[in-house]
Protein backbone atom coordinates (compact mmCIF):
# COMPACT_ATOMS: atom_id res chain seq x y z
CA UNK A 1 0.00 0.00 0.00
CA UNK A 2 1.22 3.24 -0.96
CA UNK A 3 1.84 6.32 1.21
CA UNK A 4 -0.52 9.11 1.87
CA UNK A 5 1.03 12.23 2.84
CA UNK A 6 -0.71 14.73 5.28
CA UNK A 7 -2.89 16.58 3.10
CA UNK A 8 -3.92 13.27 1.61
CA UNK A 9 -4.70 11.59 4.86
CA UNK A 10 -6.96 14.68 6.06
CA UNK A 11 -8.86 14.40 3.07
CA UNK A 12 -8.89 10.02 3.31
CA UNK A 13 -10.44 10.81 7.08
CA UNK A 14 -13.29 13.09 5.75
CA UNK A 15 -14.37 9.93 3.44
CA UNK A 16 -13.88 7.16 6.48
CA UNK A 17 -16.16 9.82 8.75
CA UNK A 18 -18.91 11.25 6.33
CA UNK A 19 -18.74 8.34 3.69
CA UNK A 20 -19.28 9.25 -0.08
CA UNK A 21 -18.56 12.82 -1.32
CA UNK A 22 -18.22 15.22 -4.13
CA UNK A 23 -15.03 17.57 -4.22
CA UNK A 24 -17.09 20.59 -3.70
CA UNK A 25 -18.76 18.57 -0.71
CA UNK A 26 -14.79 18.41 0.78
CA UNK A 27 -14.70 21.56 0.21
CA UNK A 28 -16.68 22.87 2.95
CA UNK A 29 -15.56 20.74 5.80
CA UNK A 30 -12.56 23.53 5.57
CA UNK A 31 -12.04 26.75 7.38
CA UNK A 32 -11.59 29.89 5.65
CA UNK A 33 -9.45 30.52 3.48
CA UNK A 34 -10.80 27.02 2.21
CA UNK A 35 -8.47 25.05 -0.37
CA UNK A 36 -9.13 25.61 -3.63
CA UNK A 37 -11.79 23.55 -5.99
CA UNK A 38 -8.80 22.64 -8.34
CA UNK A 39 -6.46 22.11 -5.51
CA UNK A 40 -9.01 19.52 -4.04
CA UNK A 41 -9.74 18.14 -7.31
CA UNK A 42 -6.21 17.22 -7.88
CA UNK A 43 -5.15 15.80 -4.54
CA UNK A 44 -8.56 13.29 -4.76
CA UNK A 45 -7.83 12.03 -8.28
CA UNK A 46 -4.12 11.20 -6.68
CA UNK A 47 -6.02 9.34 -4.19
CA UNK A 48 -8.02 7.62 -6.98
CA UNK A 49 -4.64 6.66 -8.55
CA UNK A 50 -2.84 5.33 -5.38
CA UNK A 51 -6.19 2.86 -5.08
CA UNK A 52 -7.54 4.89 -1.70
CA UNK A 53 -10.60 5.91 -3.70
CA UNK A 54 -13.05 4.85 -6.61
CA UNK A 55 -15.93 6.88 -7.94
CA UNK A 56 -19.53 6.94 -9.36
CA UNK A 57 -20.31 9.48 -12.60
CA UNK A 58 -23.16 11.63 -11.75
CA UNK A 59 -23.60 13.23 -15.20
CA UNK A 60 -20.41 15.07 -15.93
CA UNK A 61 -19.11 15.09 -12.37
CA UNK A 62 -18.13 12.10 -9.67
CA UNK A 63 -18.56 10.85 -6.46
CA UNK A 64 -15.90 9.53 -4.43
CA UNK A 65 -16.05 7.25 -1.83
CA UNK A 66 -13.07 5.17 0.10
CA UNK A 67 -12.12 1.78 -1.25
CA UNK A 68 -9.99 1.12 1.59
CA UNK A 69 -10.88 0.87 5.08
CA UNK A 70 -9.86 3.05 8.01
CA UNK A 71 -8.50 -0.02 9.59
CA UNK A 72 -7.52 -1.55 6.96
CA UNK A 73 -5.22 1.74 5.97
CA UNK A 74 -3.94 1.83 10.07
CA UNK A 75 -2.72 -2.12 10.21
CA UNK A 76 -0.76 -1.89 6.85
CA UNK A 77 0.72 1.97 8.13
CA UNK A 78 1.73 0.38 11.64
CA UNK A 79 3.23 -2.81 9.75
CA UNK A 80 5.11 -0.53 7.50
CA UNK A 81 6.55 1.41 11.56
CA UNK A 82 7.30 -1.72 12.23
CA UNK A 83 9.27 -3.22 9.54
CA UNK A 84 10.65 0.34 8.90
CA UNK A 85 11.90 1.34 12.59
CA UNK A 86 11.44 -1.75 14.20
CA UNK A 87 12.79 -4.13 12.42
CA UNK A 88 10.01 -6.52 11.60
CA UNK A 89 9.72 -6.85 15.68
CA UNK A 90 6.34 -5.96 17.33
CA UNK A 91 8.30 -6.89 20.70
CA UNK A 92 10.76 -4.88 19.98
CA UNK A 93 8.17 -1.80 19.24
CA UNK A 94 5.73 -2.89 22.44
CA UNK A 95 9.19 -2.74 24.02
CA UNK A 96 9.97 0.66 23.82
CA UNK A 97 6.92 2.10 24.49
CA UNK A 98 6.85 0.33 27.99
CA UNK A 99 10.25 1.77 28.26
CA UNK A 100 9.15 5.28 27.56
CA UNK A 101 6.01 5.07 29.42
CA UNK A 102 3.69 5.23 26.51
CA UNK A 103 2.00 2.31 27.44
CA UNK A 104 1.98 1.13 31.33
CA UNK A 105 2.39 -2.20 32.83
CA UNK A 106 -1.15 -2.42 33.55
CA UNK A 107 -2.23 -1.88 30.04
CA UNK A 108 -0.06 -4.19 28.72
CA UNK A 109 -1.53 -7.06 30.97
CA UNK A 110 -4.81 -5.94 29.34
CA UNK A 111 -3.39 -6.16 25.66
CA UNK A 112 -2.10 -9.99 26.79
CA UNK A 113 -5.68 -11.11 28.35
CA UNK A 114 -6.73 -9.62 24.93
CA UNK A 115 -4.33 -11.89 22.87
CA UNK A 116 -5.23 -14.70 25.10
CA UNK A 117 -9.22 -14.40 24.61
CA UNK A 118 -8.94 -13.81 20.99
CA UNK A 119 -6.34 -17.01 20.67
CA UNK A 120 -8.85 -19.50 22.60
CA UNK A 121 -11.53 -18.51 20.75
CA UNK A 122 -9.75 -19.44 17.30
CA UNK A 123 -8.86 -22.73 19.31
Amino acid sequence: MKRLTAKEEEIMEFFWEKGPLFVKEIQKFYDDPKPHFNTLSTIVRGLEDKGFLAHEAFGNTYRYYANVSKEEFSAKTLKGVISKYFNNSYLSAVSTLVKKEEISIDELKELIRKVENAHNKNE
